[in-house]
């Protein structure tokens, strides 16, 4: 038991970690005019579609290193319970605290640190998401026990 809830715990971290490294990594070597739309904060159609991807493969290692932790049972599921309830929260969160859209005006290059805080994606992205990184997290379960 003890086991499994470790596997979830450390599943979670290390696709928070993975997934953060990857999108400012991204971020850094395509710049902010491939990462939103002109002009302004909203993500753009590449970002959103790099971010589903990435998801995907962030969850995907999260299972396999969850189910490879918990030896096995229902560790992984779990994990995507835990991805789908906080990513929903989240999502939640995101659309109610923030405005969809602040109308300000992106002018050239853009830190990291500023993108994020500033980046707007419409409602569906944000919801969607979690269920991408839930599906992820179970194939990448199931992996372990192919191997």
């Amino acid at each position: 038991m003890l086991r499994s809830v470790l596997a979830v715990v450390v599943g979670y971290i290390l696709m928070v970690i993975l997934g953060v490294a990857a999108f400012m990594t991204i971020y850094t070597l395509m710049g902010a005019n491939w990462s939103f739309k002109p002009a302004s904060y909203q993500a753009s159609t590449r970002w959103t579609v790099m971010q589903f991807v990435v998801t995907l493969v962030t969850a995907g290692i999260a299972g396999l290193i969850c189910a490879v932790i918990a030896r096995g049972g229902k560790a992984p599921l779990a994990l995507a319970a835990v991805v789908l309830a906080l990513g929903f929260l989240f999502a939640v969160l995101g659309t109610t605290m923030r405005p969809p859209d602040t109308h300000e005006v992106r002018t050239g290059s853009v830190p990291n640190m500023v993108a994020m805080s500033k980046a707007r994606h419409p409602a569906w992205v944000m919801f969607l998401g979690p269920v991408i990184a839930a599906v992820g997290v179970v194939i990448g379960g199931k992996l372990k026990r192919r191997a």
